[in-house]
């Protein structure tokens, strides 16, 4: 008995098109407006400390290694790149990981499908919390924690100095690490998010063109924490 492929991704015949909004999608789009205050907040509490703090702040260049966390801003925005790549090729039913194209040119035979692309995304997202986890363990070394600065450590010195503002640095500790480790958090979320869809449906074959809801709202949810990182990388490291 042969069964008919239902195409949920639009609306059964003779149903007019709409938003192409279904269920789960509205539901990551009501969850992402939250978010959206959850950082609104977060970010508008920081520029309130910062410009109404009592001295002068510290100047990011001189606690935070800035180049490294450039190039791990530079490899989250490939995420964003790579996973629309998923989408691209999942839509247009292509859930093979590569193949090669008979009768191509060489630099246009390797046909990378939705499991390459997904499987890269998936490493980009987390290399650069591998990063970030770096650079929290070198920061601590250096003697920065929420609190402020630790006696004795590198940072104190800089501080005791005058290269470093001393009433200030509590702030900067504790709002750095509360943005940025929220954000962290949200990106691993994400990353276990997708190695989940990846080894249990992906892998299996479960997303067709007909079907790949699960890819479309994580997705958006990736694009999502990619969007915050670009704004929390020039407020925090840049100005």
């Amino acid at each position: 008995m042969t069964h008919a492929t239902v195409d949920v991704m639009r609306p059964p015949y003779p149903t007019e098109r709409g938003l192409d909004v279904y269920n789960t999608k509205l539901g990551m789009w009501v969850f992402l407006a939250s978010e959206v205050m959850f950082f609104t907040a977060l970010i508008g509490s920081y520029i309130i400390l910062r410009f109404g703090a009592p001295g002068e702040w510290a100047r990011p260049g001189i606690v935070l290694n800035i180049p490294v966390t450039a190039i791990n801003t530079f490899l989250l925005i490939c995420s964003s790149v790579t996973m629309v790549k998923a989408y691209a090729t999942v839509a247009d039913g292509e859930g093979h990981f590569f193949r090669l194209r008979p009768g191509a040119r060489l630099s246009e035979r390797l046909d990378f499908g939705l499991k390459f692309w997904m499987l890269a995304t998936i490493v980009i997202g987390a290399t650069f919390v591998s990063i970030q986890v770096y650079e929290y363990l070198h920061l601590v070394h250096r003697g920065l924690l929420p609190s402020g600065v630790r006696e004795g450590s590198e940072l104190a010195e800089l501080v005791a100095n005058g290269t470093l503002p001393a009433a200030t640095m509590g702030l900067f500790g504790s709002s750095f690490y509360t943005m940025t480790g929220f954000h962290g958090f949200h990106v691993t979320c994400g990353v276990i998010s997708m190695a989940y869809l990846y080894f249990t449906k992906t892998l299996r074959g479960k997303y067709s063109q007909q079907d790949y809801r699960g890819i479309e709202t994580i997705g958006l949810y990736w694009h999502f924490v990619d969007l915050v990182w670009i704004i929390l990388f020039t407020i925090v490291y840049l100005i």
